[in-house]
């Protein structure tokens, strides 16, 4: 039997696909609602909210980024801040794999919280096995 994670940090890809329904998006929404059920603690990165964040703001409007993270926070999403150490473990991942800033972050907030990281982004790959990976 599969072990219960401990905690899910999820990252944009998860997010945006959940909040645009794309079909990965459902089984992002499935896993929100299972960890709602068994008490799983969900996260992400600030970062990771900022970058969700300009994208729709960019994509679609500001008013819709805004009500985009409201709607994560009532999902009782915790936002989690940057300190040294985060930064420095995203920026050591930054540092020896091909990834984008805010996915090291992503992953290094995965690491420290010992929590599944939910995504679809093949930018995580190499990781797998550094880090718990949840693929969606």
């Amino acid at each position: 039997m599969a072990k219960k994670a401990k905690a899910y940090v999820l990252d944009t890809w998860a997010v945006i696909a959940y909040l645009e329904d794309e079909p990965s998006g459902e089984q992002v929404e499935d896993l929100i609602a299972t960890a709602h059920e068994e008490q799983i603690p969900l996260y992400m990165s600030v970062v990771n909210v900022g970058e969700v964040w300009y994208t729709l703001a960019r994509e679609i409007s500001e008013e819709e980024a805004n009500a985009s993270v409201k709607s994560l926070r009532d999902l009782r999403i915790q936002f989690e801040p940057a300190d040294w150490e985060t930064t420095q473990e995203a920026a050591r991942f930054k540092s020896r794999h091909k990834m984008s800033y805010a996915d090291a972050f992503a992953a290094a907030l995965t690491k420290s919280l010992k929590a599944e990281l939910v995504t679809g982004d093949h930018e995580f790959k190499p990781l797998d096995g550094e880090i718990k990976i949840a693929w969606v």
